[in-house]
């Protein structure tokens, strides 16, 4: 699958198969990809959490307050994505340039990591409502909590959406 078939087929999977367990080598080959990702300095300024089990349990309940993301509790891999400090070269290049480089990076880890997801066959969806306190306990993080993301194999039936996106005129300026 090249990226543009992976672009096409990435979706957010909003219904889970709670029974299928997420194979090793998929999660490894997803964690590797991700690593590969580029930040500001090579910094990679965040830490990946990955949760099975009971702590993705107790991740996911964390992410469904006010009845939100009630679809995550069926997931069987929760990856949090939290904040860590900036190297120096690039806190010195945020502050002169007045970027938020750290966020620039976690979003660009999140897409290698739902793509490489979607090349292994799985679903995933990039949650922002969440309890950080309580997604920082259950973790043991000690800086904030940016992104939760979800891993698992989507429910039979669950078929690809059609995409709903700005036209190329909308989105694109092209300069000569």
């Amino acid at each position: 699958m090249n990226f543009y078939e992976i672009a096409c087929m990435r979706q957010s999977c909003r219904s889970y198969d709670g029974t299928r367990a997420v194979e090793n080598e998929k999660i490894e080959a997803i964690l590797a990809s991700t690593r590969l990702s580029p930040s500001a300095c090579n910094g990679q300024p965040y830490r990946l959490t990955v949760c099975r089990g009971e702590s993705a349990k107790e991740v996911a309940k964390a992410t469904t307050g006010m009845g939100m993301n009630r679809f995550a509790l069926d997931a069987p891999v929760m990856i949090v994505i939290s904040e860590e400090p900036y190297v120096k070269s690039a806190a010195l290049g945020a502050k002169v340039k007045g970027n938020d480089y750290r966020s620039i990076d976690i979003g660009i880890a999140a897409a290698y990591l739902t793509a490489e997801a979607t090349a292994q066959g799985l679903g995933s969806c990039i949650l922002g409502w969440f309890d950080d306190d309580k997604i920082r306990k259950i973790c043991h993080l000690e800086h904030p909590v940016r992104l939760v993301i979800t891993l698992g194999y989507a429910k039979a039936g669950d078929t690809l959406r059609e995409k709903k996106r700005k036209s190329e005129e909308e989105l694109i300026g092209r300069m000569d």
